[in-house]
């Protein structure tokens, strides 16, 4: 009997197999099914790993944000570019036309009237800011001013960009010259084309004996007439904002009655639509000379 049944508990421990506990179960399930799939998946990954880019590809990827060739040509120029750069520009060419200068940069806005911009040839929007005088409306170009950027978003010379202002201004009624460069850069070069004296020509002179010679002073020039060309005439050559014009008899002579020292004072605080010194930075003396080239033209 005993021999009976150690015969049979041999026999069921043969055929029971390894698997006796649950953990030994869990043991065989997890290296039968998730240890071939990462098997698979690194077979995967080396058949493909030679389409892959570098590793100093991929740094260079990252960095740049992409993967593609043209984002690492432009990673490169990025960081070999040159910190800044210097533009040399010729003093002496000739300068564009106010109306070429429209043309290039100004149509955008002003053509259209679009973000608030003056429409070229519009009096009535041009008219207060004529009245500042040609000066104002260059230094709002030149700086920018509301919706428009710094020289209009271009890049012209500072005079070019007062030729612009100045011709569209003028097409909305101001009789504004046309800027020129500064008189010291034209006598520069007028005294660099001067012909030199001749040797022969010195040697006479300093032979010869001194003349007498009386020194002339050139006659000054018209402050007021000056000044009134340059800011008065915008509105009085005109008779703009209601501003007297120039040589109206019936319409300065209310304004005379009041005496000069009255018309300079308002001339330099401004009065009504005229800005104070009418949108200039000319000296009271000055102010008081237009005033009364103004009146004497009226009398």
């Amino acid at each position: 009997m005993t021999d009976n049944a150690h015969d049979e508990e041999y026999a069921l421990e043969g055929h029971t197999g390894p698997i006796r506990t649950p953990m030994q179960l869990l043991v065989t399930v997890i290296f039968s099914f998730v240890v071939p799939v990462f098997v698979i998946i690194a077979l995967v990954a080396f058949v493909t790993s030679e389409s892959r880019p570098s590793a100093s590809t991929q740094a260079d990827d990252h960095v740049l944000g992409g993967v593609s060739t043209q984002d690492l040509d432009r990673g490169v120029a990025a960081r070999i570019a040159k910190v800044g750069s210097v533009e040399i520009r010729d003093a002496n060419r000739p300068l564009k036309s106010g109306e070429d200068v429209f043309k290039a940069q100004c149509t955008t806005c002003h053509s259209i009237g679009a973000a608030g911009a003056p429409k070229f040839g519009d009096a009535a929007a041009w008219g207060p800011r004529i009245a500042k005088g040609l000066d104002a409306l260059v230094q709002s170009a030149l700086h920018g001013k509301g919706a428009m950027p710094a020289q209009g978003g271009g890049d012209f010379d500072d005079v070019e960009v007062a030729r612009g202002a100045a011709y569209m201004a003028n097409a909305a009624g101001a009789k504004f010259p046309e800027p020129q460069r500064p008189a010291a850069a034209a006598q520069a070069a007028a005294s660099t084309a001067a012909p030199a004296t001749t040797t022969a020509a010195a040697a006479t002179a300093a032979v010869a004996p001194a003349a007498a010679v009386t020194p002339t002073a050139a006659p000054a020039a018209n402050a007021g007439e000056a000044l009134f060309k340059q800011t008065c005439v915008t509105c009085h050559g005109t008779g703009l904002a209601g501003a007297p014009k120039f040589g109206d008899k019936a319409a300065w002579a209310p304004r005379i009655k009041q005496g000069i020292d009255a018309l300079v004072q308002n001339a330099i605080k401004g009065k009504n639509a005229m800005p104070p010194r009418g949108g200039s930075t000319a000296s009271d003396a000055d102010m008081r000379a237009a005033v009364t080239y103004m009146v004497n033209a009226a009398k």
